[in-house]
């Protein structure tokens, strides 16, 4: 291990070190939007990501992000996001690593894994997309989600609104949500559902506190 590593030339050695640092938080963002998409956490779903959120993730999830959500339902794409761009230097460096190693010119072994990176994006970006418009699907009945707990996804101005993600109807959705007493809350708060005030918007307040 030792003679391979000292065979390396010193650039080689970043990228493989570099691979390895991107690599860790690639994995840590696919747990993440697991767990987030799966409704089993309390907490946002990368809002840095989103908000890579980016949630991205994301994300991709703004979700940022990587999962965004345009009026009720409708899930936007987001190409650039944290969780997109941990994906494209976690590809890039690994393949500008292997190529140099394999003896190829740093700029050929960059041009081609660029190629690798930007296509992990688009594709890390499309994976988002479907699932979380998967995740808005369905008939929502906001009165199930009274009572429950959730999180802030897009912060909530005082006496205005924003967006909050619980479980509705067993499935975690994106809800717009009016806070009591009008107090701002930003996003990654936890909260709480109090009340439905129509077919698309609830009352919440925080439980942070």
């Amino acid at each position: 291990m030792d003679a391979w590593w000292d065979g390396l030339t010193k650039i080689n050695q970043f990228f493989f070190c570099a691979a390895g640092f991107f690599s860790v938080f690639f994995v840590w963002q696919l747990i993440m939007a697991l767990v987030g998409l799966s409704g089993e956490g309390d907490g946002i779903d990368d809002v840095s990501d989103a908000g890579d959120v980016d949630i991205d993730a994301d994300g991709d999830i703004d979700m940022d992000a990587d999962g965004d959500v345009e009026g009720d339902s409708v899930v936007a794409f987001r190409l650039v996001s944290i969780r997109s761009i941990v994906t494209f230097c976690t590809l890039f460096t690994w393949g500008t690593a292997l190529y140099l190693q394999e003896g190829d010119s740093l700029t050929k072994a960059m041009g081609i894994s660029s190629i690798w990176g930007l296509a992990g994006m688009v594709s890390i970006a499309f994976v988002i997309f479907l699932l979380l418009k998967l995740v808005h699907t369905g008939t929502k009945d906001l009165s199930t989600c009274v009572g429950t707990d959730g999180a802030v996804y897009l912060d909530i101005p005082a006496n205005g609104e924003g967006q909050v993600r619980v479980v509705v109807s067993g499935v975690v959705t994106f809800v717009n949500a009016r806070s009591s007493g009008s107090e701002a809350l930003k996003a990654g708060t936890s909260i709480r559902v109090t009340k439905r005030l129509g077919q698309t918007l609830v009352q919440v307040k925080s439980i942070d506190n």
